[in-house]
């Protein structure tokens, strides 16, 4: 070593230093990027982590293009016995999908408006048809796009801190994700009462509403994690009995009330109607303080969306998933195309005034006609699944 010389590294010119920097800025972007979701495999689980706790974890494309062929590659692995998909940060699972990014993208026509709903709906479809069983740990926020990602897959954990909702008639748009499989399929009519007021449920009510199929406290579930990882060639009832095992000792909660059960009667009656006009008919002849704040809370709502999304709930009740998510596709090109859903997402996300100018702003202006437009296929632009 005392021999050799060692020779100061050649300066570089400044243009070529300028490369390197850009360089290696390009690669920390590549990197960071390939950070919002990350992927592994553990044990016999392939791990999805979805890692954007600033922004609650909330879908955006890259991320759905990370997520699905890595699903689709587990399941033909025969090393992969389950896969487990969470969030970082405490806060959420994932509270919907990137509406910014959709919004900027549907204004100009750029091609991002279909392909994000392609993407989304082609990977909650993964999920739904998945042959190794899927385990959803829907800790924190769960909504929109953060339900599709969960509630589709076999096994979805809640815990004391889940907070779920399908909010879409609030910003003009309508709930997708599957919303018109899994929504009509809950007891009673509760699915088109949480479809059409946006209703929040929060922990151990996510379980007994049926979208939940486990309740295990949030502090247990790393070890609930580790016991997963470390099972042996598990089939789904080892799985399912892992599962059962933390469900049973978890204590929170477990004496409290379904939230809606005192209102259970009325949502089956007055959310059964054939139409929205005469759902809000209903509420109006109850009179009672419940029928009266779901009054005040769906005249809020975009008249458009409310039918779009009763007549989906009602259609989707007797579809496959396939067929609902290929109605739900079509159902996202009439809003990309319409005023509501820029009007909702300016009010609540935007400007945050909270006062969004609904174009038509009554149920009695928007017509069958325009409703049933909504529904058309699109012929080569359908989604085929």
């Amino acid at each position: 070593m005392a021999g050799r010389v060692l020779r100061p590294l050649p300066r570089l010119k400044p243009f070529s230093r300028l490369q390197v920097i850009l360089q290696h800025v390009k690669m920390s972007e590549h990197t960071d990027l390939t950070a919002e979701v990350l992927l592994e495999k553990r044990g016999g689980a392939g791990i999805i982590t979805l890692n954007r706790p600033k922004a609650l974890n909330a879908l955006n494309f890259s991320m759905i293009q990370q997520i699905y062929p890595q699903i689709k590659t587990w399941e033909q692995d025969p090393e992969t016995f389950l896969i487990i998909i969470k969030g970082t940060g405490g806060k959420a699972f994932c509270a919907g999908g990137d509406i910014r990014a959709i919004t900027d993208a549907g204004k100009v026509g750029d091609r991002l408006a279909e392909d994000f709903f392609r993407g989304e709906y082609a990977l909650n479809n993964a999920i739904g048809t998945c042959k190794k069983p899927y385990v959803a740990l829907i800790d924190g926020i769960t909504m929109g796009g953060g339900v599709g990602l969960s509630v589709h897959g076999r096994f979805r954990v809640a815990t004391e801190k889940t907070l779920f909702a399908m909010p879409e008639t609030a910003i003009g748009l309508f709930p997708d994700v599957g919303g018109g499989y899994f929504l009509p399929r809950l007891p009673g009519k509760i699915g088109y009462y949480l479809a059409l007021t946006g209703f929040r449920l929060k922990g151990r009510d996510v379980l007994k509403a049926g979208i939940a199929t486990h309740f295990v406290e949030s502090e247990k579930l790393p070890a609930l994690e580790k016991d997963l990882i470390a099972l042996k060639s598990p089939s789904t009832e080892n799985i399912a009995d892992l599962l059962n095992s933390y469900h049973v000792k978890s204590k929170v909660d477990q004496e409290k009330e379904f939230i809606l059960d005192e209102h259970m009667e009325k949502i089956n009656s007055l959310f059964s109607a054939n139409s929205m006009e005469e759902i809000v008919k209903n509420l109006k002849q109850d009179g009672s303080p419940f029928a009266i704040k779901q009054l005040e809370t769906i005249s809020k709502m975009s008249p458009t969306s409310l039918k779009i999304t009763l007549r989906q709930l009602r259609e989707g009740a007797s579809m496959s998933l396939q067929d609902v998510l290929t109605m739900e596709y079509r159902l996202s090109q009439a809003c990309m195309r319409g005023h509501d859903f820029y009007e909702g997402v300016r009010a609540v996300l935007i400007d945050k005034d909270q006062s969004p100018r609904w174009k038509p702003a009554s149920l009695e202006e928007v017509s069958d006609e325009f409703v049933d437009n909504c529904f058309k296929p699109l012929g080569n632009n359908d989604l085929k699944l």
